[in-house]
Order: C-alpha cells, then sequence, then structure tokens
C-alpha cells in the first residue's frame, strides 16, 4: 500500500507541478553567496554568475547533503557511475554482495568512524538499504527536475528509484522519491521485496533570515531467509552436479522465514540568524544564529518462521514471532558565532537522545529474568570550530554526555590543505565511547536460546585517518584504529548457538586504500587496491589481507556530432582467503566462524554503458567466469555469490 501510495502521489505532483521557474540569481546576502540552508561559514567564490534569461545551467541545480556540502545534478557518465549503480546507490567496493540484489553485504573491509555517542537498534546485515538521515538529499532548483533510475534483477521484478524535485517559489523547494526492488532470486525462498518513500523540504525567509529544512520518510524492507543451502546441497554446488544449475532445485535450511526492518522517520532542522554583518574592507563575514534540531524514529525489527527449526535451538512455541521495538526522540539545540575574533565558525550545542527498546513481554529463563525494554534518556553537550586560513582547513568536533542512562564522548580535529587543483591532503584524529547497540545488550526470542540480558562496557574507539587525493597522482589513504571492549557475534561453547561476546583485549586494525586510474588514448585502467591487518585481535575481527578491483575500459564519443558517449571494458574482483563471518537470518547479523576460510576466487564482469543527452544505460554480463571457474564463490559459508547473469538498466533526468 505504502508503494501504490507513493508513486500515485508522485505521479499526481508530476502532472500538476506547475512549479514557478526561479530567475537564476544566487542566493545572496550582503553580496555574499549562502546556500539554500544559510551555511554561511562556507563561501563558494568559484560559483558561476547566472543571467537572467530562460536559460538555466548544471550547476543551478544542486544538491546539499547533510553536512551541508554542495554538488550539482550530473548527468555525465564515468566509471564512479557504473560502480555507484546497485540497490544502495553506492560504491561496494568493500562489500561482498549476497547473491540476490536487497538482501544484504559480507564486510571485506571496516570503517570504525562513527561520531554519534548513542547506540542503535543493531540488526545490522539489514540495514544497508536503509535511509538514515545522513543519506537523504535536499535539493534546490530552478525548474522541476526528475530523475529515474531502473535496472533489472534476476527473477520476477525490478529495481526503481525515481526522484522528483521542484519549487514553489524562490523560496520554497521540495522533491518526492521512491525506491522499490523485487527480486525473486535464483535459490529458493531469497525474495527481496522492498519499499522506501522520502519527502524532503527547505525553506528560507525573503531576508534569509529564518533557514528550515525537513525530511519524513517511511520504509519497510522485507526479506525471505532461506538460511544458506543444506550440507547436502553444498555438495552438489561446488562439485558442479549438471542436475543442479538450476539453482531452485538445490535445498535450503529454510522455506518460511522471512525478516524485516520498518521505520518512520520525522526530522527537520531549522535556525534563526539573530545578526549578520559584513566588514566591506576586509570581506571577513559575521554573523551569530541559533538553531534546533529535531529527530523523532520508530523501527520494527521482526523474524517471522512458520515452524521452529532446530538449526536455532529449541523453541518456546511452534510457530516464530520475533518483534524489537526502537524509538528515539532527539533534540538538540545550538548558537553558532561566526567572527574575525573567533577565526571561523563557533558553535555550541546541547542535546536530548530519549530512547525505549522493547518487547511485548519479560521472559524468564533457567538463568533469570530477561527484562521487556531498555528505556532511558541522555543529556550531552559539546561543541565545533570550524576555521579556514588561506588553503588550510581546521574542523574540530566535540560531544560529552554529562547526564542520564548512558554514557559516552565524540571528540575529533582534522586538518586538511587543499591546492587549487592539484591535490587535497588531510589528517584526522578521533575518539569515541558509545553502548553497543541495543540487541547486544537485550534480545528476546520464540527460541530458548536467544534472549540475553547484558551489562557491557562502552566501545571506546580511537583512530587516526590520513588522506591524499589528488587526480593527477593518486588517491591513498591510510586508517590506524584501536578499539577497546570490542563488541562482536561468535558462536557459545555451551549451547553452540550464536551470542553476543564482548573482547577483553585490544583490537587494532590498519588499512590502506589505494585509487588510480591510468589513461592511454581511448584507454584506461582504473584501479583500487586495499590493503589490511588485524595486528591484535585477529581472533574475534576477520578480514582478508587485501582486496583488488582493476576495470580495463574503452572510453568515447561514437558517430559524428558525438550524440552518444561511450564505456566498455572488464572489470576483475578478488580478495584473498580469510576466515569469513557467517550470517545468522535470526537476529540479523554477521558472526565468527572457525571451520573454513573463503575467498581466493576471481569475479569478471563485462559492461558496455553509455550515454545519450541526459540518460545513462548500464548493460552488464555479471560473474561471467562463472561458467568456466570453481564453485567456490560464496557471499557467507553456505551463501552462494549469484552466477553469470545478464542485468541492464538506465538513469534518466529530466529537466522541464
Amino acid at each position: 500500500m505504502l508503494r501504490k501510495l507513493s508513486i500515485l502521489f508522485l505521479l499526481f505532483i508530476s502532472a500538476i507541478g506547475s512549479a514557478q521557474i526561479n530567475d537564476g540569481q544566487l542566493n545572496t546576502l550582503d553580496n555574499r553567496y549562502v546556500d539554500e540552508y544559510g551555511d554561511t561559514a562556507k563561501i563558494y567564490t568559484d560559483e558561476v554568475e547566472i543571467e537572467l534569461s530562460d536559460k538555466t545551467y548544471n550547476r543551478d541545480y544542486k544538491i546539499i547533503d547533510f553536512e551541508l556540502d554542495t554538488t550539482f545534478v550530473d548527468t555525465t557518465l564515468s566509471m564512479k557511475k557504473y560502480y555507484n549503480f546497485n540497490v544502495e546507490r553506492k560504491d561496494a567496493f568493500e562489500l561482498m554482495s549476497f547473491h540476490n540484489p536487497g538482501q544484504s553485504y559480507n564486510s571485506l573491509a571496516y570503517t570504525f568512524d562513527n561520531n554519534s555517542t548513542y547506540p542503535k537498534i543493531g540488526a545490522r546485515a539489514q540495514h544497508y538499504n536503509y535511509y538514515e538521515v545522513e543519506d537523504i538529499k535536499y535539493y534546490s532548483v530552478p525548474t522541476p527536475t526528475t530523475e529515474l533510475m531502473w535496472s533489472t534483477v534476476l527473477e520476477q521484478g525490478h529495481l526503481l528509484d525515481a526522484m522528483f524535485t521542484f519549487n514553489m517559489s524562490k523560496q520554497f523547494n521540495a522533491s518526492l522519491s521512491f525506491k522499490s526492488i523485487r527480486s525473486l532470486g535464483k535459490y529458493r525462498h531469497a525474495l527481496s521485496d522492498h519499499g522506501s518513500a522520502r519527502i524532503t523540504m527547505s525553506y528560507h525567509t525573503k531576508n534569509k533570515r529564518y533557514f528550515i529544512r525537513g525530511h519524513l520518510v517511511a520504509q519497510d524492507i522485507n526479506n525471505e531467509q532461506n538460511g544458506g543451502l543444506t550440507d547436502e546441497s553444498v555438495g552438489y554446488f561446488e562439485a558442479a552436479d549438471p542436475n543442479f544449475k538450476d539453482r531452485a532445485r538445490l535445498e535450503t535450511n529454510f522455506t518460511d522465514a522471512q525478516n524485516s526492518i520498518r521505520g518512520n522517520r520525522y526530522y527537520f532542522d531549522h535556525f534563526y540568524v539573530l545578526w549578520d554583518k559584513k566588514d566591506s574592507l576586509k570581506s571577513i563575514p559575521s554573523d551569530l544564529k541559533i538553531g534546533h534540531q529535531f529527530n523523532f524514529e520508530r523501527k520494527h525489527y521482526e523474524y517471522e518462521q512458520d515452524n521452529a527449526n532446530i538449526i536455532f535451538g529449541p523453541a518456546f512455541k511452534s510457530d516464530i514471532y520475533d518483534d524489537a521495538k526502537y524509538s528515539k526522540l532527539y533534540n538538540e539545540a545550538y548558537i553558532s558565532l561566526n567572527s574575525p575574533i573567533t577565526l571561523g565558525e563557533v558553535r555550541f550545542k546541547v542535546n536530548n537522545y530519549l530512547y525505549n527498546y522493547s518487547y511485548n513481554s519479560i521472559v524468564i529463563t533457567e538463568d533469570g529474568v530477561i527484562d521487556s525494554k531498555l528505556e532511558g534518556n541522555s543529556f550531552a553537550v559539546g561543541g565545533e570550530w570550524h576555521t579556514k586560513f588561506k588553503k588550510f582547513n581546521l574542523d574540530v568536533d566535540a560531544s560529552q554526555v554529562v547526564s542520564g542512562n548512558l554514557t559516552g564522548y565524540a571528540y575529533s580535529a582534522m586538518a586538511s590543505f587543499k591546492t587549487d587543483s592539484t591535490f587535497i591532503a588531510s589528517g584526522r584524529v578521533f575518539s569515541n565511547s558509545r553502548a553497543p547497540n541495543f540487541n547486544f545488550l537485550l534480545n528476546q526470542s520464540d527460541y530458548k536460546r536467544y534472549n540475553w540480558q547484558n551489562d557491557f562496557k562502552n566501545e571506546e574507539v580511537t583512530g587516526i585517518d590520513v588522506v591524499f587525493d589528488s587526480d593527477k597522482w593518486i588517491f591513498a589513504a591510510a586508517h590506524l584504529t584501536n578499539i577497546d571492549n570490542f563488541t562482536y557475534f561468535d558462536l557459545d561453547d555451551n549451547t553452540g548457538q550464536t551470542a553476543p561476546k564482548q573482547a577483553s583485549a585490544s583490537v587494532n586494525y590498519f588499512k590502506v586504500k589505494l585509487s588510480k586510474e591510468i589513461r592511454f588514448g581511448k584507454f584506461a585502467l582504473d584501479n583500487q587496491f586495499i590493503y589490511q591487518k588485524v595486528t591484535n585481535g585477529e581472533d574475534v575481527l576477520r578480514v582478508p589481507d587485501f582486496i583488488t578491483r582493476n576495470t580495463f575500459y574503452y572510453a568515447n564519443h561514437i558517430f559524428k556530432g558525438k550524440p552518444l558517449y561511450l564505456e566498455a571494458g572488464v572489470t576483475f574482483s578478488y580478495f584473498s582467503k580469510y576466515l569469513m563471518n557467517s550470517y545468522n537470518p535470526l537476529i540479523s547479523e554477521f558472526y565468527l566462524q572457525n571451520d573454513r576460510e573463503y575467498g581466493g576466487f576471481p569475479l569478471l564482469d563485462f559492461f558496455v554503458n553509455f550515454k545519450v543527452k541526459t540518460m545513462r544505460v548500464f548493460f552488464k554480463l555479471e560473474h561471467f567466469n562463472s561458467g568456466f571457474s570453481e564453485n567456490n564463490y560464496y557471499s557467507a559459508p553456505t551463501y552462494p555469490y549469484r552466477d553469470f547473469v545478464i542485468r541492464f538498466g538506465l538513469v534518466w533526468n529530466f529537466f522541464i
């Protein structure tokens, strides 16, 4: 129903969208550029002046992210667009996809730079296609604009992501978006069925004193779970038995299970400029503003199974229905001063986090009583400092929980240096402490061995990041991370079932990422490489030693007049063998296993992509080497990766 209503609403708005066309002027405040949300600390000196005419330009169509960084609607074709052409519309270089789009990913590398002081619900394997606050984009466009993304999947379905954005006046912009995927998959009982509707708005008064932006999001991410192949079917798969080329003939552990994440979020961020001044001689902006951020979100994580399965041990009843409810109310108030005295922008902030993570009843076990909920609230205070001196930037952010049911802190400082066009270099240090996700602390299930309540310590993460980014030379990034009280899932020694654990020793993780495209004429070789090592704690955090992706392709304009731009080539992906984590669909988490190493298999994709005006078409022969390679390709133990498949799709922008 959500999907049908959203599509009807989108079509309705498209039909009646007599949106006003802007005259194309830049927003100015005392002749100083500010973006649609009043980010007065950022001065865009390279902004293109737009003439007052019927013509508009690419840079007029702005996309603003959570951090107020502005990009533009980009209708070019590139390798980045090709890598992002998937369900999540993000590059999945550091992930190993399950066979059916929309299912989940196994992590091949990690990033531990989360700056939050508060925990989340958990069920991380179900969240890859879930829109968080940071994933929502806002728009500022002079004319109504549409983007349609469509792609084939495996069987009986498609992927569709549609966005329509418009302005009701020079001050008010809005967007409507809907993404849906349905894919049956090649193996039994592996259906992906997702829907997410997003509505955004942004507004500022004519005198540019008051600014507000916000969004509404409704999401329903549902996946059937087959529990992987049975031991017998694993043997048939690896032996390449011709009787089982039709993967639906292979038996799976479950045929009656599914899990889902359902969520609704209401968010807005607004502020008022109390005072604004510019020194005409020194060209130094000054302003004082007060603001408020509001975020209310509800989530349900559900697991359903018609008949209890012995794989998860004994159960309280024959039909399984687990339902974890989570709600949060987050409010933050802040005051921001930007002046020559502060050498940039200084912000003071205070926030309140009210949470409720609950089940329907308490559970009495042999080990004691499992409570029905975790609830409470916490207050935190903090500050930020953002300054710029010539080509240097310094950004400092600090938050500390001062009272309430939770404890934690988040500190970070980043310095960056940017030349005009040659390179950007940055260094960052950070330290973060927060409680583990709620499903580590409390879990209830109709399966007896999946009921626990833990009093774990805060995870404490400290790290250093160094990045050098140059289109001319190379992209290189090094990350060194230390984690105390690392929390993870492993098999319980007594029950043999998945259980949360906390490491007693520190975990040290080192990762280097390199990227470089080499061009020779109309040909290019695009390379990404990761080397990583867990120097301490390799028994609780497992990663392959290296990951590589190399794309050799041809790129050129075709035909006289250059109406068509073409990219065609082959992508080679590979990661070294390691003790890959297993997947538990009951709690939607990955856990450690010690039985077998996975990896060491190549993935070859052939692609032909082309662009005509504002339409980009993607055509791919995915994993075409599966027909002449060993059947050793897995996304997780007992979960084979997809076989050879032909997929195609497009991204098309419309401008009125």
